[in-house]
């Protein structure tokens, strides 16, 4: 006996091949992280998702493997050369940025999840940290999705502010490097605005970055062990995900940076996370909806701009009162 086949109107067909087009396009070199968002989104507003479950199920799995995969871009050596003021600085300035966005997102009365979300992007690496905190506190699709956009739009002002603040304010490339890494979210726009200053900030920002970057390790299980308390309180029967890919993620990075025989494939492996992080963003953005925007409002976007203006304006202040250096 034949089995009845499944018929799709027109319209879903459409949607099942643009999905996949775009899905496609998404890991095509030119195509960024934040476009890819964008483009997620703009599916979301006009027309309707073919597979929600299914991008679901597989977002979660691919996000845990890009940030396993983002492991092989973190040399430990480079890290460890920034030494213990680069480390003070970083763990100060992560601690006093989740504290300050606790308090505003209480004081706008922001969605927590969504403001937890921007709060860790802000304070360690932009997309890479809301991706690695996302599973563990089981974020809707729909915060994350803000969450990004925000981290995404405050990173594309930084590119074309920084620089020209550096210059008005006489900054050394020491000086500069060292602002851009504390106080502008992804590693990658920190590479984009350090480049335009100069070889020696590029070497510092980056550095200094790849050590706050790091801290994924550590706060990603702070965050699991506090969710699980929680649902015991709350919901005694429920899980809470353990953050396996972070121990990916360490041993990773151990093994390429200390076994040469594999170190030269480091790119490589890098490329393919990054692009499997900007399918993801993809995804996440296709299943943002109108009333979820709607729901959110302007308060994230405040939220995002006012810790990121406080951050960027004190470090800013202590580096040029030589509070803080390298």
């Amino acid at each position: 006996m034949n089995r009845p086949t499944k018929e799709f109107s027109a319209p879903h067909k459409f949607s099942i091949v643009l999905l996949a087009a775009l899905a496609c396009l998404c890991l095509l070199p030119a195509v960024t992280s934040a476009a890819a968002l964008v483009l997620g989104i703009l599916f979301a507003l006009f027309f309707k998702h073919p597979f929600p479950a299914h991008t679901k199920s597989a977002t979660k799995k691919l996000l845990s493997l890009a940030v396993i995969g983002l492991g092989a871009g973190m040399n430990l050596e480079m890290v460890a050369d920034v030494g213990t003021a680069g480390i003070t600085y970083t763990f100060i300035g992560i601690a006093c940025t989740l504290a300050l966005g606790g308090g505003l997102a209480r004081l706008l009365r922001s969605d927590a999840e969504t403001s937890l979300l921007i709060s860790v992007g802000t304070a360690i690496c932009g997309g890479s940290a809301i991706a690695a905190v996302a599973p563990v506190i089981r974020a809707k699709e729909h915060s994350i999705s803000i969450a990004l956009g925000v981290v995404f739009l405050l990173n594309s002002l930084a590119l074309i502010l920084f620089p020209w603040i550096g210059h008005h304010f006489g900054l050394t490339q020491t000086q500069f490097g060292l602002w851009a890494a504390l106080a502008i979210h992804d590693t990658s726009s920190v590479v984009g605005a350090t480049l335009q200053y100069g070889s020696d900030a590029l070497r510092i920002g980056t550095t200094v970055k790849l050590s706050r970057a790091l801290w994924i390790v550590i706060i990603t299980p702070i965050f699991a062990l506090w969710m699980s308390r929680k649902r015991k309180k709350d919901e005694p029967q429920s899980k809470t995900q353990k953050p396996w890919f972070i121990l990916g993620f360490i041993l990773l990075a151990a093994l390429f940076t200390y076994v040469p025989v594999v170190a030269e494939y480091a790119p490589f492996i890098e490329k393919i996370a990054k692009k499997t992080l900007t399918l993801c963003l993809f995804f996440i953005g296709t299943h943002l909806s109108v009333k979820s925007i709607k729901e959110a409002g302007i308060r994230p976007i405040l939220l995002g701009s006012l810790l990121w203006l406080v951050v960027s304006t004190v470090t800013l202040f202590a580096i040029e009162e030589h509070w803080i250096g390298l």
